[in-house]
């Protein structure tokens, strides 16, 4: 019987391990795609206990804690740090074979030295030794980015943001690179009912009078400088779906034109508007030479009661299903026949177009560089044992995996980096297994050049962020 946890954790063979410990673990770490707050970053946060940095904002332990039969008030509410962490530790135990098993106890152990399992008889010890263990200063934000081996991270920031907290960390001679990144779904979701007041918010950061949706895209644009010269190199989009719904220029003004006054739109003028935004956005992209991202598949804020009391992003989102194969051919092939189709990662939600996305990309690779569509990490539901592994099976299967760009967090989380040796010690297992069954040569220069490559080698070399 194998160890719970051990150094050679999912590793299932001498290959596996040899990757894994030789050339994986010693590489550092690109977190392209995550939610930290800047500002904890600048100010160099240090956390008053394990309950901040672990619940603050995690709606994977929230939604575990609901289905447990825990009371929100130990979720989001007024329960103190103590009483949100007891009963977190209550529920763990329940929480065999979901990913959030292995994320506790990696976090644990790689952060604290913790190798107990955390369970209503142990969560008093637990919550004390780390506690008092933050109190020191390399248990700080920077501190944990620095234990991990972190090089880079890429936030998530809207158009409007002043990223004073991106100057800030900048100009204190903070080792580790925090980029921007564009994340404009604000102004892409014009159904939403505060659409209107964020015009008139980009409006005033931008200097541009937004009455038109031409002059939306002259105040994005310049937003879009001011990013560039903030060091942003991509960016983002949250995304259902993707949308080739035909219109014109005057189309485009006329729902715009409704939206600001608070009219009612149509689904079809919602899907019109989306397709001009996004098409707009991408040759923005592609003039100033970033990397775009689409995360679709989401059914967000499902829970319209939780909703209204607690807003987005608290747990409440789901798997989504939607057909959008062709769509999405039709947008990337827009793009191309312009010349306008720059460096672009897909992620899905749903796993069942794990091949529908694996072989998109073959259609739009054009030999500029490698790797340059990209099929991006399990996300979200997927970040797991099961999800990562059927990612990366398609994109063996049709694509090439040794272009891989790798893993990222997608967290709001300073303790989610083991995330990434989570990944790598998946990778490795895959790879391993394979030269054990005869599947692939045990060629351990190729190996461990892969290992290396996908781990963080394409990431530095296909983001240009250095």
């Amino acid at each position: 019987m194998k160890q719970f946890m051990d150094e050679n954790f999912l590793l299932d063979t001498a290959t596996a391990q040899d990757l894994y410990h030789k050339h994986a673990a010693r590489m550092p770490i690109i977190d392209y795609h995550c939610h930290l707050v800047p500002q904890m970053v600048a100010e160099d946060h240090q956390f008053r206990s394990i309950t901040e940095l672990w619940l603050g904002g995690d709606h994977y332990k929230w939604r575990a804690m609901r289905t447990n039969g825990v009371d929100e008030r130990f979720c989001t509410g007024d329960a103190t740090d103590w009483e949100k962490f007891e009963k977190w530790a209550e529920t763990v135990p329940y929480t065999f074979r979901n990913p959030l098993y292995h994320w506790t106890h990696l976090e644990l152990k790689t952060a604290f030295g913790i190798t107990r399992q955390l369970s209503p008889a142990t969560a008093r010890e637990i919550y004390d030794e780390c506690n008092e263990k933050l109190t020191q200063p390399e248990y700080s934000a920077r501190g944990l980015m620095r234990r991990y081996h972190v090089e880079c991270v890429c936030t998530t920031d809207d158009p409007v943001d002043d990223l004073r907290w991106h100057k800030a960390t900048r100009e204190s001679g903070f080792e580790i690179k925090m980029i921007p990144a564009w994340r404009p779904d604000k102004a892409m979701n014009i159904e939403k009912p505060d659409f209107a007041d964020y015009v008139k918010q980009l409006s005033e950061v931008s200097g541009v009078e937004v009455d038109s949706y031409k002059h939306m895209v002259d105040a994005l644009q310049k937003r879009h400088d001011f990013f560039a010269e903030n060091g942003c190199r991509l960016s983002d989009h949250g995304v259902e779906e993707f949308y080739d719904d035909t219109y014109t220029d005057s189309q485009i003004e006329t729902i715009f034109s409704k939206a600001l006054r608070g009219l009612q739109l149509s689904a079809e003028e919602v899907r019109q508007y989306k397709h001009a935004f996004l098409k707009d956005s991408a040759e923005m992209d592609h003039a100033a030479g970033w990397t775009q991202q689409y995360h679709y598949g989401a059914i967000r804020d499902n829970n319209t009661l939780m909703y209204n009391q607690l807003g987005p992003d608290t747990g409440f989102d789901s798997i989504g299903e939607f057909s959008t194969a062709r769509a999405m051919s039709h947008f990337l092939n827009e793009l191309n026949m312009e010349k306008k189709l720059t460096r672009t990662i897909l992620y899905t939600l749903n796993p069942c177009a794990n091949e529908v996305i694996a072989t998109m990309l073959g259609n739009f690779q054009d030999g500029s560089e490698p790797g340059k569509i990209q099929f991006g990490s399990g996300w979200w539901f997927n970040d797991q044992l099961d999800g990562m592994t059927r990612q990366l099976n398609a994109l063996s299967v049709l694509g090439l995996l040794s272009r891989f760009v790798g893993m990222l967090t997608d967290s709001r989380s300073f303790l989610s980096y083991p995330r990434h040796e989570y990944f790598r010690r998946l990778l490795c297992n895959l790879l391993g297994n394979d030269v054990e069954n005869g599947l692939l040569p045990d060629d351990r220069e190729t190996l461990a050049r892969m290992v290396e490559d996908i781990s963080y080698n394409n990431a530095r070399r296909y983001f240009k962020f250095y």
